[in-house]
């Protein structure tokens, strides 16, 4: 039995007989091809109509019971007349249609007629499951122990932890020994000479002697002094600092950043000079340390008016030259 829905679509000012169409091609094609052919005789038979019409408006010029009133009602009359027509024997367009689309159908025989072997859903599928083989808990023992033994290497093989670095340093070399290796990875970016990140974190930092900490003495890890601005949102430490102004220095309160570990306070100093405007001459000269020292200053990195020359001096040390020199050649 046809769906009452879909006998909808007979009535042409109906459209939700075209949405069950769909539906039902999912589930019936052979009964949706059928009326979808059925709707195509209809159309044919409408645009007939309508020429046939077209010939006949010729005599209906100047008729007082000719008007745009008459002429709408005429043409629902036709589109439906057209739909009637279709759904009995019709012309036999429709038969074509669909002994012609049948064979284009997947699921469908040349006739129109469902292929059995055609999976229209999930439910055509068969779900019976086959025997269990006998031997499948031995290979499950096998897959089994292939996993842990790759477990085991994966273990074996995993990187360890990186050493955790002190929060304050014995010596100049112990402080070059430590840290060098952190400036070098990330000074490959920025261009930045890593000989001259640790010289610049030795002068901030006394060799490592006087790294800032907070009030509960914890530790900042904040090697070049950064401040902390309204530009910073992490954690941040006061201490009483020396600010030279107008050549004079000055005891005063300040608060400066903290991080979890050098590696940030790193890896912060290069994104703080790329980050602002004002340090955009100094970055131009990364590979060349001494000019970039002195543009440091000038550029107010720091008040100390002797700051530039501090740096280079640092950096000629025989600790820092030295084991500069031991890491290139390991590399």
């Amino acid at each position: 039995m046809q769906d009452y829905q879909v006998q909808q679509a007979q009535v042409y000012t109906d459209f939700n007989g075209l949405n069950a169409l769909k539906s039902q091609a999912r589930t019936d094609k052979q009964a949706a091809l059928e009326e979808v052919a059925r709707q195509f005789e209809s159309l044919f038979l409408s645009e007939m109509l309508k020429s046939m019409r077209k010939a006949g408006d010729v005599f209906a010029e100047g008729n007082y019971l000719n008007s745009s009133q008459s002429e709408f009602y005429r043409d629902m009359f036709d589109s439906q007349l057209s739909l009637t027509m279709a759904k009995g024997q019709g012309t036999g367009l429709a038969e074509a249609l669909v002994r012609q689309l049948g064979e284009q159908t997947p699921g469908l025989a040349s006739n129109g007629s469902k292929l059995a072997a055609h999976k229209a859903s999930l439910a055509d599928y068969e779900r019976s499951l086959p025997a269990l083989s006998a031997k499948l808990p031995e290979q499950l023992d096998q897959v089994t122990a292939v996993a842990k033994q790759t477990e085991s290497t994966a273990q074996s093989l995993k990187p360890s932890a990186p050493k955790a670095l002190p929060e304050k340093f014995d010596s100049p070399n112990h402080f070059v020994r430590e840290l060098l290796p952190v400036a070098e990875r990330i000074a490959g970016d920025s261009g930045i000479d890593p000989k001259l990140m640790v010289a610049q974190a030795a002068l901030e930092t006394g060799w490592g002697r006087h790294m800032i900490k907070g009030d509960g003495n914890q530790p900042s890890f904040n090697l070049f002094g950064i401040k902390a601005d309204s530009r910073w949102q992490g954690e941040a430490v006061t201490i009483t600092t020396t600010e030279y102004r107008e050549g004079l220095p000055l005891k005063e309160q300040a608060q400066f950043r903290a991080y979890p570990d050098y590696e940030s306070s790193f890896r912060d100093y290069v994104s703080f000079l790329e980050s602002n405007p004002r340090y955009r001459d100094v970055l131009s000269v990364a590979d060349q340390p001494e000019i970039f020292a002195d543009k440091l200053q000038e550029a107010g990195y720091a008040t100390d008016p002797n700051y530039g020359e501090k740096i280079r001096r640092i950096m000629g040390r025989d600790s820092l030259m030295t084991l500069s020199m031991d890491s290139e050649t390991k590399e």
